[in-house]
């Protein structure tokens, strides 16, 4: 992979060159030697429209990107695509999925009329699938396919619902694409096919905020497809690969941003695809330069490079298409203090010169597509992982990826069988090739998740194998991998997010050359394994996230249920199987075992209350993701429960057996003396309390539920959404069908020492048994202290997890945990009771100070520099703000800037330009966190 600043000779275009491939100037006749062949007729004057397709003034009444003070609305997109359907041979139109509000999210396919027609469409993208798979297509075969075949280029926008200018821009496009008879057209629409999805996030445009309405950030939710609005797009991708990809944003500020990215990138990333990225930049610098598209900013500092925006979490609309689909994937970022029509006119012009770059060099893209995948295939059989890699000319690589083989991934089936489907499933839905293991096969050499080792090791029948040596095996390496192996410590977001460490499955992978006997997974396994007698029962282990929505989704039928507190088994009446019951838990991944009469303790559909505090957003990032995970998906019905309403013991409060409080900033919950009262009676008969991180865990303690306190992190400590190894107490509730180790996802959480009073369910280990991964400075701090706590008050407990267990809905172990916790049994035999006296441990720890590193700090912005550079660093940080605290740790130098609102990177006002500042100041940053 070459550095971005390494551009081949060759490379460089002259300004003509580039003129004409952002359709500044005619074709003057010929066809450039770069491109294909031409098969339209096309007029030399750049100014040509058919007249039967309607120009968006037409339908929308103003025109986009020319001095309009407003964006299209979501009725008008969808307007506008029809209209240009109805009278264009050259665009097609479909659905791609719902909003979670129900709004369709629309996109449009355009080409030449030949290339449009079903069959011919059909062909094209059957072709482009043939390349990614180099064992059935030959190199004659893809070079035919390079030179008479177009690429597929997708254009998307307003991931983020408040982030609109992307949108207007891709109608814009879309109208040229659609009407225009210029040759600059032409060459567009004969080499390519064009996917233009306007928005990906229309509820979210609707209410101009970022999420969608369910609070989540569609631009991280690409490998998990959580949501419903991500997974439609994906497998639209599947159906039309793309070989260049746009995301187009907005973010603070007034400059534009497009590639080279920033450091770090996914070792995994093919150099093909980081080249054609880096020459995309070039041709939409000539685009700035050639359109005057910088509105009154010097057109020299318009845009920028290098910066903010990384290719390392495999979340984002950048990384997913071209890790997982071999694409250039880009994302686009227009500042939008900009007036609308510059916003407007920005993004269609690198919309525009990135078609033009793609149409110029379809040849050459779609040949080096094919090599992208053998290369995948060759490392695969070698065992070879990519090496780590930067990009930007000042930093180096600190963290190179080890030298080890891995040719095949093992699933273990000894625990949580429905997450390991689901996790093959999700595999197997971007076109990873997974089998089950047959006959036992030993392993010579194997590495166990956990950082461990292991010999001769025997794989169970029943395993699933995932071999290397398949196209996909940079994507296998990418969401598999054991650490991510970080090269370079900037991060815009997490640090880890392997899977099986996500779902807490038992996985090891070696780099043996094994051949077990196996069976291609072509569906998912689950259901009824065999029929049970008609007074006998149906079991399953409530051990997995699957399990644990199948259960609540059984209860909310109305279906009884009874669990063994012995084994975590649940067993349902033989007679309440039917076929959509059955159905059911096949899609789950749940096997249900026939056994005798259904006996254990009966388990209780839970009433939960959703704690909503002064000032909390029902689609923020926790409260969003509890109304998915435990709305959506698990059924439950959720009552808003207010401070109000804990404060004056309302009915809405009193009458729940569950209140859960998600992550947050305030640290009592708006709670008086009064309120924390009613909230421990409340819980002392016998109902439950379930605190999350922050908030959920301060104002436990402030109404003296706990007796655990905060330690405070250590000036240098740094923990970027990693994985850790805890301990688990297998005599808890909370921890029913957990392993006795497991692993849990940490994003610079509070830091809690155990317990005096409750049950530290999860600990992290104080020996040497401790271990983390993704990047962590001064995790020793972690050693000991408590990741779950069950803390006893009455008949009732609260139940407080240091960590988000539903991050994001893909924490597969902490919504297990989370569901036990909800399905808490009740004491046998203890009479649900009031107290009023408080432990004198919890006493002390609700008198703790809360000191201004644990108040309300949301997610701050940390910079760490050379001890030496701290003066000149603080003179320029102070230029941008007063509020940073500063301390040094050893020979570096920390800078912590408070960011209460949680902003994330292209959100805040002034972050980029602060790192702008301090890199133009020739001042190496060790570490950004932002």
């Amino acid at each position: 992979m070459a550095p971005f600043w390494t551009v081949p000779p060759r490379r460089l275009a002259s300004a003509a060159t580039i003129a004409l491939l952002l359709g500044t100037i005619p074709l003057l006749g010929g066809t450039p030697a770069a491109s294909a062949p031409r098969h339209s007729p096309c007029s030399d004057d750049p100014t040509a429209r058919l007249s039967k397709v309607p120009t968006p003034e037409a339908v929308l009444g103003f025109p986009l990107g020319v001095g309009q003070q407003r964006v299209v609305t979501n009725d008008e997109v969808r307007t506008y695509l029809g209209a240009v359907d109805g009278a264009s041979d050259r665009v097609v139109t479909g659905v791609m999925t719902s909003s979670v509000l129900g709004q369709p999210l629309p996109y449009a396919v355009v080409s030449n009329e030949r290339n449009v027609r079903p069959g011919a469409l059909r062909e094209i993208a059957d072709d482009v699938r043939d390349l990614r798979d180099p064992r059935r297509t030959s190199a004659r075969k893809a070079a035919g396919t390079a030179k008479d075949s177009p690429a597929i280029v997708w254009v998307t926008a307003n991931v983020h619902g408040g982030e609109k200018s992307g949108t207007d821009a891709a109608l814009k496009t879309l109208y040229e694409l659609a009407a225009g008879l210029s040759c600059a057209v032409a060459q567009r629409n004969d080499n390519l096919v064009t996917i233009i999805v306007p928005t990906q996030n229309p509820d979210g445009r609707d209410a101009t905020r970022r999420q969608n309405e369910y609070g989540f950030d569609l631009n991280r939710d690409w490998f998990a497809r959580t949501q419903q609005e991500t997974d439609g797009k994906l497998e639209l991708l599947r159906r039309y690969p793309p070989q260049v990809f746009i995301d187009a944003h907005e973010m603070g500020g007034r400059q534009y941003f497009f590639p080279p990215n920033a450091d770090p990138i996914h070792h995994e990333i093919a150099g093909e695809a980081v080249d054609w990225i880096n020459r995309i930049g070039e041709a939409n610098k000539a685009g700035f330069g050639y359109n005057g598209a910088c509105d009154d900013v010097v057109t020299t500092e318009c845009y920028f490079n290098y910066d903010t925006y990384d290719m390392f979490f495999m979340g984002y609309g950048d990384t997913v298409p071209t890790t997982g689909f071999g694409a250039a994937g880009m994302t686009y970022e227009k500042g939008s203090a900009s007036a609308v029509a510059d916003r407007v006119q920005q993004q269609f012009n690198t919309q525009w010169s990135t078609l033009g770059w793609a149409a110029a060099n379809k040849r050459e893209v779609l040949s080096d597509y094919f090599d992208i995948w053998s290369d995948a295939l060759a490392e695969g059989r070698a065992g070879a992982l990519e090496p780590n890699e930067v990009v930007q000319p000042t930093n180096e690589v600190q963290f190179p990826v080890p030298d080890i083989k891995i040719r095949s991934y093992f699933l273990l089936p000894d625990r949580q069988l429905a997450d390991v489907r689901q996790l093959v499933e999700r595999l197997r839905r971007m076109d990873v090739e997974v089998y089950e293991v047959q006959k036992p096969t030993r392993v010579p050499t194997a590495r166990v998740f956990g950082g461990r080792t292991a010999t001769n090791v025997t794989v169970p029948k029943g395993a699933y194998w995932i071999p290397m040596d398949q196209p996909q095996k940079h994507w296998i390496q990418a969401v598999m991998g054991e650490d991510p192996y970080t090269p370079f410590p900037y991060f815009y977001d997490v640090s880890s997010w392997s899977n099986p460490l996500l779902m807490g499955v038992s996985t090891i992978y070696t780099g043996d050359n094994v051949r077990p006997k196996a069976q291609l997974v072509r569906e998912i396994s689950g259901g009824r394994t065999s029929t049970a007698r008609p007074w006998g029962s149906y079991t399953y282990p409530l051990d997995s996230a699957a399990a644990a929505e199948l259960t609540f989704t059984l209860l909310g039928r109305g279906v009884p249920l009874v669990r063994s507190l012995d084994s975590s088994r649940v067993a349902l009446p033989a007679t309440r199987l039917t076929r959509e019951i059955d159905r059911l838990a096949a899609s789950l991944g749940v096997s249900l075992t026939p056994g005798g009469p259904a006996s254990g303790t009966p388990v209780n559909l839970p009433d939960v209350g959703l704690f909503q505090g002064t000032g909390v957003s029902t689609t923020s990032g926790s409260h969003g993701e509890a109304r998915y995970v435990l709305g959506k998906r698990w059924g439950l019905d959720l009552t808003p429960v207010t401070t109000a309403d804990i404060n004056d013991n309302t009915a809405a409060f009193t009458g729940r057996t569950v209140l859960l409080v998600p992550d947050g900033s305030s640290p009592t919950g708006g709670l008086t003396a009064a309120g924390q009262a009613n909230l421990r009676d409340w819980i002392a008969q016998g109902h439950t309390y379930i605190g999350l991180r922050n908030e959920g865990t301060r104002v436990a303690r402030a109404a003296g539920l706990t007796s655990t306190t905060e330690k405070t992190k250590p000036d240098d400590y740094l923990v970027i959404g990693s994985h850790l190894r805890v301990d688990v107490d297998q005599d808890s509730p909370v921890a029913l069908g957990r392993p006795a180790e497991d692993f849990e996802f940490n994003n610079s959480d509070p830091i809690l020492n155990p317990s005096t009073t409750g049950t530290n369910v999860l600990s992290y280990p104080a020996g040497d048994t401790f271990w983390a991964n993704g990047y962590t400075v001064g995790a020793d701090a972690l050693k000991g202290t408590a990741a779950v706590v069950d803390e006893p008050t009455g008949a009732g407990r609260a139940v407080l997890f240091a960590f988000n267990p539903l991050f994001r809905a893909y924490n597969e172990n902490g919504l297990h945990l989370v569901a036990n916790a909800l399905l808490y049994p009740a004491a046998q035999g203890a009479a649900p009771r009031r107290t009023a006296a408080i432990d004198p441990a919890r006493v002390s720890a609700a008198a703790a100070p809360v000191t201004p590193e644990l108040g309300g700090e949301w997610r701050p912005i940390r910079i760490e520099v050379a001890g030496a550079d701290l003066a000149r660093t603080q003179a320029i940080v102070e230029r941008f703000t007063t509020d940073a605290r500063t301390s040094a740790v050893g020979g570096s130098a920390y800078l912590v800037i408070p960011n209460p609102e949680g902003r994330q990177a292209d959100e805040h006002p002034f972050l980029n330009d602060l790192v702008r500042a301090l890199r133009a100041a020739s001042i190496p940053l060790r570490s950004i966190v932002g």
